[in-house]
């Protein structure tokens, strides 16, 4: 049995759910996925796929197996490059997940110098302001901005960016400007997230902090969202520099509360728990820190 080559085919079943689907991407017939699989149980003794609603799935076991398998893949695949040389570049295609502002302003209008300087070397950019599941959806890579909450995942801090309280002109002008904290509970806020009621706003000026609970008729829950209802003036929102990066600087928009400080909005790199970064993966995670420390200088 082909060792390799029964890992490629159950990684490519986890990672597109079906054996058919994995079946199109390998380029062979169904069977000949359903057989590989099946040999493969019957070797390590252990069921490996189950079937749900959502398709086939990984077992307890199965899933260990997929995590495991893809990592020696993909080392396989830098052997493979390391054994051609340097020269020989990245190649393959590379799955990135991104939040979709960030990425339409910050990384996409700059994407063909990386693809330049890597031709043997594909983009799947996945465009979502969720949280996936990096090894269902078989995810490389995953930029994500502000607090992580899943401590299951291998993250790395690759950027920071202030945050502001901004709103238009015009609207500063219809309603005036929040000369304190206290005074933004007469404002209306365009507030950014899922659920219902008000949101809390943190501020800190010196060792004094104060937490503002902001009203808001909007409520988004995509950034893109947030900055068509800023630019159509509906509100004031707390909003990091990079989502209104064009806009501050050429005054469609203006902070206001400068004297006060928010808390950095923080951007992350992250993989699959315990996986170490491929050299593709590394290489897009240095493309996109150089991109930020570069819109900084």
């Amino acid at each position: 049995m082909d060792r390799l080559g029964a890992m490629q085919t159950f990684v490519c079943v986890v990672e597109t759910g079906s054996f058919s689907a994995a079946a199109r991407r390998l380029r062979i017939g169904q069977p000949a996925v359903s057989k590989t699989v099946a040999q493969l149980e019957d070797r390590l003794r252990v069921r490996l796929l189950t079937r749900s609603t959502r398709g086939l799935m990984p077992t307890e076991a199965g899933q260990a197996f997929f995590e495991r398998a893809k990592r020696t893949l993909e080392e396989a695949d830098e052997a493979d490059n390391a054994a051609r040389g340097a020269a020989a570049g990245l190649s393959g295609t590379l799955r990135v997940s991104a939040p979709v502002t960030f990425a339409r302003m910050h990384i996409l209008p700059h994407l063909a110098a990386f693809l330049e300087q890597h031709p043997h070397l594909d983009i799947d950019l996945q465009l979502d302001d969720r949280l996936v599941n990096l090894v269902e959806e078989g995810i490389d890579v995953a930029l994500r901005l502000g607090d992580l909450r899943d401590s299951g995942l291998t993250a790395r801090k690759i950027g920071a960016c202030r945050r502001r309280v901004l709103a238009t002109p015009r609207y500063f002008e219809r309603y005036g400007e929040p000369g304190s904290p206290e005074d933004l509970a007469n404002h209306q806020a365009v507030i950014y997230g899922l659920g219902v009621g008000r949101a809390t706003w943190q501020f800190m000026q010196g060792d004094v902090e104060q937490s503002v609970t902001v009203n808001g008729r909007v409520r988004v829950s995509a950034a893109e969202g947030v900055r068509v209802a800023v630019l159509a003036d509906l509100g004031l929102s707390l909003s990091s520099e990079w989502m209104f990066a064009p806009e501050l600087a050429n005054g469609t928009v203006r902070p206001t509360l400068q004297d006060w400080q928010l808390p950095d909005m923080d951007l992350w790199a992250l993989l699959p728990a315990g996986r170490m970064a491929s050299a593709k993966a590394r290489a897009f995670i240095g493309f996109v820190e150089r991109l930020l420390s570069t819109s900084h200088e």
